[in-house]
């Protein structure tokens, strides 16, 4: 029946293509939008029939360009995916609505690629329904295009929102899990049967890891594979009970993840590898979560980063909530065995700051809370079926060819840096533990331009000789090594927190400025935008997450000066990703603790002490609402040595001993660190 639906869809908007029964100003928009649709409707032909794929890689590298051109830096500005196009040309009661149905319609380039033929006629059928009220009335009541819109929405949630839940935990039946695993990676022409956008950063990837020697493959399959397991042995969880692992990267790291799923398949794990939301209902604003390709155009994923506005309310709320929850109880025994994921993250490219545009979609007011509450119940949904106390996870990144001409040679230093000797770490940071754990606060103070003047509050211990505030993090689950952190007591956290340049989820930030009172964040700006207003916007959508306030999660400081060293010498800094950048300065999360979710799980440090910082006093709430005690949300913030004058700590008889002064540590034990400078 769905095959014959969408031959029946299929054959009506290629009749669109030609047709002029609409009126003239959207004549041109539904043509683009049929030719399109048949364009999908000839690749799936094509698949079906086996002919695709005996194409050259210079001939599928055409086709996929051809799928992506019109949303691509130069095309954009005059596509209908651009909101400020579409209002310009079809109007402001019409260009938003129309804009999102073009961008929701485009999320069936993936869905043709894995054969969701379902997919593919859900979104025809809804074109054709849109296209009908057009030929019905030359201008038809924008309020019943959207009715049509939120129809799609919630009857379809069963089926996008459904699926999407279980490909994160279902083993079986993974498209690109077969991908990687019966293709011959040394054919590049695989990357194209992702349907994923690729560029040159994919292909030089890719030939480039294949040049490498297999030693050095596993190497580094190992390194990432051996800390997930070390996450799971170092907070004392049990792995033998969970059987799938769920493998997040870019594309073009194929040889290394094959490797990796044959090490998972030791500790007794499947991969689940599911491809990052193309639709405004499965999508966090713009963030990936899953694998994909190269991101066609950052300000086009930007630009409908709240597409959902047009259908987000109360009763879709609860509807997508029942969807999830009947979901995960449907496959709770897979839901069980799910270990958590294993990321490779991919760095490197241009640092990319948005334009802000008055024609994007927005939430309301009464929508930016509908949202935050449903955050808050899922994640509540999913740890019931997923305990956050038995899940862990790692993480560890590698840079694009974009980063620059030495692209092999950072490569090979990232390589070293993310298997540095984690023993002598271990020992130096514990000279700084002991130190700190001797703290009622640390004090921060920016140099060089830097306006930081900070204070942050430290844990008291009860027993000094059994306790201890921070985590010696010695690269398991969060690779590379070098940082100790603490949850910090909130009540005394006080002052600014200022950094001239910084790159968060994707998003660039100069000059921003946080500040704290009493472990809150009491206001915020930076310099992205000429207006004040467009700097609040931009950091209360994109750090906040719209929250009204977040609280200090987490203090750090890092000591991977190696690191740091590395990216002044490649003129890297500001392409360096978080997982990295954190280990290179003193950093400070907002949002909730490194422990969320987990807070009772005993963890001990390497030399036998239980580290009891993990709550504070509003992690806590979760004892009597766990609604109040989590932001779904944890932004890591550091301020380069460069930009540091001191940090020090300040006993409880007020003594204050520096750990590190004018960007360089000078706490005994301590000094190796600063080898690296040298």
């Amino acid at each position: 029946m769905i095959e014959e639906r969408y031959r029946l869809a299929v054959d009506r908007i290629g009749e669109m293509r030609s047709e002029q029964t609409v009126q003239a100003t959207f004549t041109d928009y539904f043509h683009k939008m049929a030719e399109f649709a048949m364009m999908i409707a000839k690749t799936r032909d094509q698949l079906s029939e086996g002919v695709y794929w005996n194409r050259s890689q210079e001939e599928l590298a055409g086709e996929n360009r051809r799928l992506y051109e019109d949303i691509l830096p130069g095309a954009y500005e005059r596509s209908y995916a651009d909101p400020s196009y579409a209002v310009r040309i079809l109007g402001d009661e019409y260009g938003q609505i129309l804009s999102f149905l073009y961008t929701e319609l485009r999320g069936s380039i993936a869905y043709v690629f894995e054969g969701k033929t379902e997919y593919l006629d859900i979104l025809f059928e809804l074109l054709i329904e849109v296209y009908n009220q057009f030929e019905e009335e030359a201008m038809p009541d924008p309020g019943r295009i959207k009715d049509s819109i939120y129809w799609y929405a919630s009857d379809y949630c069963d089926v996008f929102v459904a699926d999407r839940l279980r490909e994160q935990i279902d083993p079986e039946g993974s498209f690109a899990a077969d991908i990687i695993r019966d293709s011959q990676l040394e054919d590049l022409r695989y990357l194209y049967r992702f349907g994923e956008y690729i560029s040159e950063n994919e292909l030089r990837t890719a030939k480039y890891l294949n040049e490498l020697p297999e030693e050095m493959i596993r190497r580094m399959a190992d390194v990432y594979t051996e800390g997930y397991r070390m996450g799971f042995v170092n907070t004392g969880k049990d792995l033998s009970k969970k059987e799938t692992v769920e493998i997040r990267y870019v594309i073009g790291f194929e040889r290394v993840i094959r490797t990796a799923i044959e090490n998972f398949a030791k500790m007794g794990l499947k991969p689940v590898i599911y491809r990052s939301s193309v639709s405004a209902l499965t999508k966090r604003q713009h963030l990936k979560t899953g694998y994909y390709g190269a991101i066609a155009n950052k300000q086009y994923e930007y630009d409908h980063r709240n597409d959902q506005a047009l259908f987000l309310d109360k009763k879709f709320m609860e509807r997508k909530l029942e969807v999830i929850r009947t979901t995960y109880e449907h496959h709770k025994e897979l839901a069980g065995r799910y270990a958590g994921p294993a990321c490779i993250d991919m760095f490197g490219e241009e640092p990319f700051s948005p334009e802000q545009k008055e024609e994007v979609i927005r939430l309301t007011g009464k929508q930016e809370e509908l949202q935050l509450k449903f955050q808050s119940r899922q994640s509540q949904i999913t740890n019931q079926y997923i305990k956050g106390d038995e899940r862990s996870f790692t993480i560890v990144a590698y840079p694009v060819p974009e980063i620059g001409e030495q692209y092999e040679e950072i490569f090979h230093e990232i390589i070293r840096i993310n298997t540095l000797d984690a023993k002598v770490y271990e020992k130096v940071q514990q000279a700084l533990i002991d130190v700190l754990d001797q703290g009622e606060y640390v004090h921060i103070l920016g140099g060089n331009g830097n306006r930081t003047d900070l204070k942050v509050q430290i844990h008291e211990l009860k027993d000094p000789k059994k306790e201890t505030a921070f985590e010696n993090c010695v690269a398991d689950v969060n690779i590379p090594v070098g940082e100790v952190f603490t949850s910090p007591v909130l009540e005394g956290t006080n002052g600014v927190l200022h950094v001239s340049k910084v790159y968060l989820h994707e998003l660039q930030y100069r000059d921003l400025e946080i500040t704290f009172a009493n472990g809150m964040i009491a206001d915020y700006n930076c310099g992205n935008f000429e207006r004040e207003l467009e700097n609040k916007e931009y950091i209360h959508d994109n750090i906040l997450h719209r929250h009204a306030t977040l609280p200090l999660g987490e203090f750090a400081i890092g000591t991977n000066t190696t690191a740091y060293v590395a990216a002044k010498k490649y003129g890297i800094e500001e392409k360096m990703p978080i997982l990295i950048a954190e280990k290179m300065g003193p950093h400070f999360a907002v949002g909730d603790t490194c422990y969320s979710w987990s807070e009772d799980v005993k963890v001990y440090n390497p030399d036998g002490k239980e580290i009891v910082a993990k709550d504070n006093s509003v992690s806590i709430l979760r004892r009597e609402d766990v609604a109040k005690a989590y932001y779904q949300c944890h932004t890591d913030i550091t301020i380069p040595y460069e930009e540091l004058q001191k940090i020090a700590v300040v006993t409880r008889k007020g003594d204050e001993i520096p750990l590190l002064l004018d960007g360089r540590f000078v706490l005994p034990g301590t000094e190796i660190l600063n080898e690296a400078f040298e």
